[in-house]
């Protein structure tokens, strides 16, 4: 055969084994979530560098018992399972084809003491030793988990996941043992660079598009809601950042105006809500947001217990109408101060909430960062919701 043929022969060769390749899915990281408001179910996400089917094993022993499977064969794989039981802690291990993590390992919810924390303006923080040590039963957020999209993804793409990856990959044992709900601020779906004016093409995507496709979360995902029945608690995600810049191509964030979707979820959702304690959380100035459509969301908001951001880079509490808002970041800089501050620092910070049964009640711990000591606390009791 000419040596031509002999190369012709070889590179169909090498293509056929690529193709035909049987070396199983790398699986590269592993966080869990809730998609549903009720703390009864608890999603375990996975990535693989090749589509396969998705398993989970899991249990209340490292033997497992109990296996949920989805075979549509993906890379992004999010698989739901029930939780029945209290207290205690669940093994699980995530299979695809024949790619198995290592176990791992959830607290499942309490039955005494539910301990929740807070954190917000994730980008640049490299260690969370303190926050992990909280060993705490839910991680939610104030916003802006990434830098933008467009540097890792290009400009202008909107699906592209990798910066969430990335941010999983700092902190693979908090993501991996904890669930992770997520708010949304401007920074998570920032798909041009925004420069000194608004420019021809839209700098955000409104609908977060990656981020909604990466957490799986209630709801409509960039607003929702969760449950924790047992200890009283409704938890509350907005969609609020840069109001100011609503109309423009610097638009971040769904409309809040009085004829707007949220606007009127918001308020249904608290007419309703009867639960003994709400947190409202969202990623804007406090000041900002109470003062938005007519002074309306401030009074729907401090029909509730208490709101969180991460605007700015401070921590603070101030006090408004029988409701306490709370400012934390993981970093440290720039300081936005409410006009009615009750406590304010210039640290790294994030919260700890802690609900207690016996009495109902509620405390929030300010702690600092780097080492997890008390800055401020704070201790709320149920509110009185109209009948």
């Amino acid at each position: 055969m000419p040596a031509r043929g002999w190369i012709l022969t070889l590179l169909l060769a090498a293509t056929v084994a690529v193709a035909g390749r049987t070396d199983p899915p790398r699986i590269t990281r592993v966080w869990l979530t809730h998609r549903s408001p009720d703390p009864g179910k608890i999603v375990v996400n996975w990535e693989t560098d090749r589509p396969g089917p998705s398993v989970v094993r899991y249990g209340t022993t490292p033997a497992y018992g109990s296996v949920a499977r989805s075979d549509t064969p993906v890379t992004l794989h999010h698989v739901e399972i029930p939780l029945h039981r209290k207290g205690g802690v669940y093994h699980y291990r995530v299979e695809t084809g024949d790619a198995a993590s290592a176990d791992a390992t959830f607290k499942a919810y309490p039955e005494d003491r539910l301990r929740v924390a807070v954190a917000a303006n994730w980008p640049g923080t490299t260690d969370l030793g303190a926050l992990e040590r909280e060993d705490v039963h839910l991680l939610l957020t104030g916003g802006d988990h990434i830098s933008n999209l467009w540097n890792a993804c290009g400009a202008g793409v909107k699906d592209c996941t990798k910066p969430f990856g990335q941010l999983v990959d700092r902190f693979p044992t908090l993501f991996r043992s904890t669930p992770f709900m997520p708010v949304l601020g401007n920074h998570d779906r920032e798909i041009r660079p925004r420069g000194p004016k608004p420019p021809a093409e839209p700098v955000y995507d409104i609908e977060a598009t990656a981020y909604r496709r990466f957490f799986e979360l209630p709801a409509d995902e960039w607003k929702w809601h969760f449950d924790v029945p047992e200890f009283g608690v409704r938890f509350v995600a907005l969609d609020f950042n840069h109001l100011s810049d609503q109309g423009t191509t610097w638009q971040t964030c769904h409309p809040l105006g009085k004829d707007s979707e949220q606007y009127a979820w918001y308020r249904d959702l608290m007419e309703k809500t009867r639960t003994p304690f709400v947190v409202t959380l969202y990623n804007e100035r406090h000041a900002t947001v109470r003062a938005q459509a007519g002074g309306d969301w401030g009074r729907m908001i401090s029909r509730g217990t208490l709101a969180i951001t991460g605007f700015g880079h401070f921590a603070e509490r101030a006090e408004v109408d029988g409701c306490s808002y709370y400012n934390t970041a993981l970093v440290a800089g720039a300081r936005y101060p409410d006009p009615h501050s009750r406590f304010l620092a210039g640290e790294k910070s994030y919260l700890v909430l802690t609900f207690e049964k016996n009495p109902r009640r509620l405390t929030v711990e300010v702690k600092r960062l780097h080492d997890g000591a008390v800055l401020h606390r704070n201790e709320h009791h149920p509110r009185t919701t109209p009948e």
